[in-house]
């Protein structure tokens, strides 16, 4: 992990990148281990917790527990220009769904592992 001073000069599109994983490791590692479900279905579920729709939802949701400074992550994140235009998502979605993951990955690469899952523990 890095010291917050390096994560800050990292594009916040890095976070998402790496918050995007993060956060889906953690939703297959929760249905692994509170179902009975198969490869397939497992992917289907999880497809639920991970499209750009959710995400945006999750976060709208968390809007009440989030402190100023993962507020001003969230905007940093939602308003840097991506050229990545989504296929399969509204792009206000999009943008909000991206911000989230961009939390999560400032969260993960500042190593603030304890905000970081009860921030993920509110998403399930």
């Amino acid at each position: 992990m890095k010291n917050e001073v390096e994560v800050n000069l990292m594009s916040p599109l890095t976070w998402a990148y790496v918050g995007d994983s993060v956060y889906e490791l953690f939703i297959r590692t929760h249905l692994v281990e509170t179902t009975k479900l198969k490869p397939h279905k497992l992917h289907i579920e999880t497809i639920k917790y991970v499209k750009a729709q959710a995400q945006a939802k999750i976060l709208e949701d968390l809007q009440n527990i989030l402190t100023d400074k993962e507020k001003e992550i969230i905007r940093r994140t939602r308003n840097t220009e991506n050229h990545h235009l989504p296929k399969n998502a509204d792009p206000a979605d999009y943008m909000y769904a991206t911000a989230f993951e961009g939390l999560i990955g400032y969260l993960y690469l500042t190593d603030q592992k304890e905000r970081l899952n009860e921030i993920l523990n509110e998403c399930i």
